[in-house]
């Protein structure tokens, strides 16, 4: 199924939801962690562990050793997590702010995770959680978006100041936000946080033939991700494939 279909059924199974009932991993967390951590909790659940208020207390003190195996404390993160206990929640908002670096992002699921049980047990329905590789903020989430000049010809003072203008008008109107926006010579990066009901590929659609109507200067060809943001290489092939005609020209 092509990306854009699967993006829309997205939108339209949340909107079948109603407003409200999802809820954005908000912490930039890698993919691999994500799927790592998943795989490790749903065999926990298979069989969860019966804690009282006391075994969550021991758990955070054997958290806390210095000399407990790492794989040890992701067990017994997950274990608290899975465990449906409400001081287990407690437990584990308290070590995801005192952890080492190397265990925040674990620590962080099993927070996650520990808020939808609870939250699952004490509503009527189920909680929807979303998570991407570069997380959200409320009920947006993070794309990185890459746009790129029509030709392989730097921009224009008047077309950067344009693409600045039309881009803070169109993601601002869709009750976005741009946390950053860089004009290199031949392409667009921003990292942006939109609501999940917003059509991301139609609203770029606007905001390239606003700005083309004043030169033509940015394609229509554009990448959009909420895995993580591109590296240089990434970048690289991607203009190429643009302009690659004009490249091989020269």
């Amino acid at each position: 199924m092509h990306q854009n279909d699967i993006y829309n059924r997205f939108q339209e199974f949340l909107q079948e939801k109603g407003d409200g009932n999802f809820y954005i991993l908000e912490q930039q967390v890698p993919i691999k962690v994500q799927t790592d951590y998943f795989e490790y909790s749903n065999q926990l659940r298979k069989s969860p562990p019966r804690l009282d208020e006391t075994d969550c207390e021991a758990y955070l003190a054997r958290l806390r050793l210095p000399d407990t195996p790492e794989e040890q404390k992701r067990k017994l993160l997950a274990s608290l997590a899975v465990s449906g206990q409400a001081k287990a929640y407690g437990i584990l908002k308290q070590y995801a702010e005192e952890c080492d670096p190397a265990l925040s992002d674990w620590a962080y699921l099993a927070l996650m995770e520990s808020r939808i049980v609870l939250e699952t047990e004490l509503s009527d329905g189920k909680q929807i959680y979303i998570s991407t590789g570069m997380g959200g903020e409320g009920q947006r989430l993070r794309f990185f978006i890459l746009l790129a000049a029509s030709s392989d010809v730097p921009f224009l003072p008047y077309q950067r100041q344009m693409i600045e203008q039309e881009s803070a008008y169109f993601l601002s109107g869709e009750n976005g936000k741009i946390e950053s926006l860089t004009i290199r010579e031949k392409h667009v990066e921003l990292l942006v946080l939109l609501p999940i009901q917003v059509d991301l590929n139609r609203l770029l659609g606007k905001l390239i033939r606003e700005c083309n109507q004043y030169g033509n200067f940015l394609s229509k060809n554009m990448m959009i991700t909420n895995v993580r943001v591109f590296d240089e290489e990434e970048i690289t092939k991607f203009l190429q494939q643009i302009h690659g005609s004009h490249q091989a020209k020269s």
